[in-house]
C-alpha cells in the first residue's frame, strides 16, 4: 500500500499510477490496455471538443473490514453509459468490456485503495469521447474509452451533517427534451454558473426547477433530490433528471425498511411539507438538507431541526454505506468483489 496520509485526502483528483484505455476503430473495440500517462493525445478536430460527443460515469470501490475490495453496482454504470452514448450517437463499450476495464484499473492501482478504517475510497471515472476528426456536425467514426482512478477522502470532512441550499429560479440545467437524463458534460457545464453563485452565497449547491414551467423540483445541483414525509420516500420524476444509481438504491432500501416510495413530480410548494430532505449521488451517498432558501421570494424552508440530520437520512446513509463496505449483508446483489 502507498505511503499516503489517508486521513488528509480531499474529495478531489490525485494521481494514481495507471489508467486503462481502449479504442473503437473500423467498427470494433480494441483490447483494454494499461497506460501510465495522465495525458490523452487526440486530434484537434475530435468531435468531443467541438460537438460535445462525450459521456462519463462516476463509481467507487471500497476496502472492507475483511480486506476484500468491493465495487458498487458496476453493471448499472455500464448500462447508463450505453444509454448516454446512444443518445448522443456514440459507440459505447459493452457492459462486459466496461466491467473488464474498470476491474483492470482497480487491480492496476491496488496500492491506492484506501484502508477500511480511513473512511476514504477509490473513485473511478470511466470516460468515453469521440476522437475522430470531423468538420461537419456528424458523429465520429472513432472513440476512446478511458478508466482512471483516484483515492478520495470522505465527502463530509466535518462529519455527516446538514447543508443549506438555494433555489435556482433564473437558470436551467437542461432543456425539457434535451440531455438532462444522460450523463454528459454539457449538463454539468450548464449548471456550473448556478453552483458557483450558490457557493459564493454560502450554500452547498443550487436546486433547479423544471425548465418548462418552473413549478417542480428538478435536479439538486449534480445530484438527485428526495424528501421524506408521512413514512414515504419521494423523489422527482422528470426527463431532465439523471437517473441516479444511488437514488435507485436508496429507493430499494427505503421500501425494504418500511417506507413507501413515490417517484413523481414535486411542486415547489410541497417542499414545506417534508420532514426531511436530501441530495443523493455517488460522491456523498446522501447530503442531508437542513434548509432551502428561496432568495427571490425572501423565504426559507426548514426540515425539522436544520442543524440535525434526520432519522431516515441517517438510517438510509448508514445502510447503504454498510453494504458498500461489506458491513451489511448485500441481499440485492449490488456488490462485485474484485479478486
Amino acid at each position: 500500500m502507498k505511503n499516503i496520509d489517508w486521513s488528509k485526502l480531499s474529495f478531489g483528483y490525485s494521481k494514481a499510477d495507471f489508467n486503462v484505455r481502449c479504442y473503437y476503430k473500423d467498427g470494433k473495440w480494441s483490447t483494454p490496455e494499461i497506460s501510465d500517462s495522465e495525458m490523452l493525445s487526440i486530434h484537434m478536430a475530435s468531435t468531443c471538443l467541438h460537438y460535445g460527443q462525450e459521456a462519463f460515469e462516476g463509481m467507487k470501490a471500497f476496502k472492507g473490514r475483511d480486506g476484500k475490495v468491493r465495487l458498487f453496482r458496476c453493471e448499472e454504470n455500464a448500462k447508463r453509459m450505453l444509454a448516454s452514448a446512444e443518445y448522443v450517437m456514440m459507440k459505447a463499450p459493452s457492459v462486459e468490456l466496461f466491467t473488464e476495464a474498470v476491474i483492470k484499473a482497480i487491480k492496476a492501482n491496488e496500492e491506492y485503495i484506501p484502508p477500511y478504517e480511513s473512511g476514504a475510497s477509490l473513485y473511478i471515472r470511466p470516460l468515453l469521447i469521440g476522437v475522430g476528426p470531423q468538420m461537419g456536425v456528424a458523429p465520429s467514426k472513432e472513440y476512446m474509452f478511458v478508466v482512471f482512478v483516484a483515492p478520495v477522502g470522505p465527502y463530509f470532512k466535518e462529519g455527516f451533517r446538514t447543508t443549506k441550499v438555494m433555489l435556482e429560479r433564473k437558470y436551467d440545467r437542461a432543456a425539457p427534451n434535451g440531455t438532462g437524463h444522460i450523463k454528459v458534460g454539457g449538463n454539468y457545464a450548464s449548471g456550473m454558473r448556478s453552483g458557483v453563485v450558490a457557493h459564493e452565497k454560502g450554500y452547498s449547491t443550487a436546486i433547479f426547477l423544471d425548465s418548462k414551467e418552473k413549478k417542480y423540483i428538478d435536479e439538486c445541483g449534480p445530484a438527485n433530490f428526495f424528501g421524506i414525509k408521512d413514512n414515504c420516500y419521494i423523489t422527482p420524476a422528470s426527463h431532465t433528471i439523471l437517473p441516479s444509481i444511488t437514488n435507485a438504491s436508496l429507493m430499494v432500501l427505503a421500501e425494504d425498511m418500511g417506507l413507501k416510495v413515490e417517484r413523481r413530480r414535486i411542486p415547489v410548494e410541497e417542499l414545506e411539507t417534508f420532514e426531511e430532505a436530501g441530495a443523493c449521488g455517488t460522491a456523498a451517498v446522501i447530503s442531508p438538507i437542513g434548509q432551502i432558501d428561496d432568495l427571490e421570494n425572501n423565504k426559507s424552508i426548514y426540515f425539522g431541526n436544520p442543524d440535525v440530520v434526520g432519522e431516515w437520512c441517517t438510517k438510509l446513509y448508514q445502510r447503504l454505506r454498510g453494504i458498500q463496505y461489506g458491513d451489511e449483508p448485500d441481499k440485492f446483489g449490488w456488490i462485485t468483489v474484485v479478486e
